[in-house]
């Protein structure tokens, strides 16, 4: 088991962790536009609202319905799968 797998999802903090996600997520023009079209974003709500619990759930839940993503994502951002689930999980109580 590597170290970031022993980590409580519960400690980190979910509004930075879905900020860093979308950043992710943008990073690349064919996910960016996949993330618009899926959850009816657009770039203006992104720019307006990035903070927003609600906006960054649903990138985090746009993350997470593609594994393939959620793996990747979370590599990149060197955490653990489940601490992306745990993040939308909380910021959708948020």
């Amino acid at each position: 088991m590597r170290a970031r797998d022993t980590i409580d999802p519960g400690l980190a903090d979910p509004t930075a962790l879905a900020l860093r996600a979308l950043v992710w997520t943008i990073g690349e023009p064919a996910r960016a536009e996949r993330l618009l079209a899926l959850t009816g974003l657009t770039p203006d709500d992104l720019r307006a609202r990035a903070e927003s619990p609600a906006v960054l759930a649903a990138v985090l839940g746009f993350v997470e319905d593609y594994e393939p993503d959620l793996i990747a994502c979370a590599a990149a951002l060197a955490v653990a799968p489940a601490m992306l689930v745990a993040a939308r999980n909380r910021l959708e109580r948020a």
